[in-house]
């Protein structure tokens, strides 16, 4: 036992002493705190994706001095997702694979018919796989472009929620401003029902009739700040940092359907995988030649020999016909998967388009009537105060006024959170060298 534990010392020292000598054995530690440089950097890489290139060269449609542009630009600084660790972990396997093709070393260790320890280091190099480390690297490379897309697809989402936040909290804001206003003019006619039931001239009920539509317009009140104090906290948890600014238009172009989608850039992304897999498991099954040599160590001294081998990946058997025709089918299934993502991602876009038309028609349908019932309530007081209406009638046109008000503001921003998801859904919401 003694002689075999210093024979395998000494084969791990052999391939040691080997590892160390050779600069390609040596690897840096991943550096996952590097903000000069973006995660889509592909500098140093003799062969560059495309697709990468093409994330890196997107642009966000916010405007550079917009307040939703330093929301999202604050998301992105306090991002800390597992997608960027996973994009740089499929890296340092791309760039381990991208030596696949150099001999490997390895220990070997062997007891002979007489008890002696006999240790070794055995280097093999393949001379002919029917592509299989080609293929290999084609894989990793394919997965480094999967995690790019999933990366650029995290982070844009990203923005959006934090987008959506502001806006809700916006929104809650709003609303809750203009219902207050609302209710003080409402207490202005409770007030004048008070003194109308007081005098004799009108009687309970209309009075809790302005009370019930006072407490309506209260609770949506409520509602809306406490929406707005949700959607602020939220945004705190996600960015850190509070964005008390006043409203701001949002000035952001309808994304052309030209611009691609993302989750059609995944699907390619995967596909490419998909069918790199698919070779790397059929060039298992054909036949491979490599070359092999080894220097042992033993109680005769050190010796050496070379050869060549010929073999398998897998054992041949009755079903390796069809285990081969369904690789051939992993390739059809990859392609198909890329036409469904493009339907889908046609069929959103044109949801999209229909929606976004149907709030623009809303808001300025609502904006035409609220205008008209403001101006209707103001006719409608006048003609109260020479006698000819009376209190109710003015409580009642200026609630319809209130709800219109209410859903053009609705509306508005609806608007406004229709076309982020847009810009979404194509990655233009983070520009690709920020990420």
């Amino acid at each position: 036992m003694k002689r075999f534990a210093i024979g395998a010392l000494i084969s791990q020292c052999i391939l040691a002493g080997c590892v160390e000598q050779l600069p390609f054995m040596t690897a840096k530690e991943p550096d996952f705190n590097v903000d000069s440089v973006t995660n889509f950097d592909q500098s140093g890489q003799k062969q560059k994706s495309d697709l990468i290139e093409q994330l890196k060269a997107r642009r966000s449609l916010l405007e550079d001095t917009s307040i939703y542009n330093t929301v999202a630009q604050t998301a992105l600084t306090a991002s800390a997702r597992s997608a960027e660790a996973e994009l740089i972990s499929a890296k340092l396997r791309a760039e381990a694979q991208s030596k696949n093709w150099l001999p490997t070393l390895g220990p070997t260790v062997s007891l002979t018919d007489l008890g002696d320890m006999v240790a070794g280091l055995l280097i093999e190099q393949v001379l002919f796989d029917n592509g299989r480390r080609k293929f290999e690297r084609e894989f990793a490379a394919a997965d480094v472009e999967v995690a790019a897309v999933n990366l650029s697809i995290d982070q844009n989402t990203r923005v959006e929620t934090a987008l959506n936040l502001y806006i809700q909290s916006q929104l809650g804001e709003e609303q809750a401003r203009f219902g207050e206003k609302a209710l003080r003019q409402m207490g202005e006619f409770e007030r004048v029902v008070q003194g109308r039931v007081n005098g004799g001239v009108s009687d309970h009920s209309d009075l809790r009739v302005v009370q019930s539509k006072i407490a309506g317009i209260r609770s949506g009140a409520s509602t809306a700040s406490e929406r707005a104090s949700t959607a602020r906290a939220e945004l705190y948890a996600l960015t850190g940092q509070d964005f008390h600014v006043q409203p701001q238009k949002l000035v952001i172009g309808t994304p052309p359907e030209a611009a691609g989608f993302m989750r059609v850039l995944l699907a390619q992304s995967e596909a490419n995988r998909s069918i790199a897999r698919a070779e790397v498991e059929r060039a298992s099954l054909l036949p491979q030649i490599s070359a092999s040599g080894n220097l042992t160590t033993g109680g005769s001294g050190v010796s050496s020999g070379a050869g060549l081998t010929a073999g398998l990946g897998q054992p041949l058997g009755l079903g390796t016909p069809s285990a081969i025709k369904a690789i051939e089918a992993t390739k059809e299934i990859a392609r198909r998967q890329i036409s469904e993502a493009e339907e889908d991602s046609r069929r959103a876009y044109s949801r999209h388009l229909q929606r976004l038309t149907s709030f623009r028609r809303q808001e300025e349908e609502t904006t035409r009537l609220a205008r008209t019932s403001y101006e209707t309530y103001k006719l409608f007081k006048a003609q109260f105060e020479a006698g000819q209406r009376t209190v109710l009638d003015v409580v009642n046109i200026y609630e319809e006024y209130t709800r219109r008000e209410l859903a053009r503001i609705e509306a508005k921003y609806e608007v406004i959170q229709i076309q982020i998801e847009m810009a979404r859904d194509q990655g233009l919401l983070a520009d690709g060298d920020r990420i």
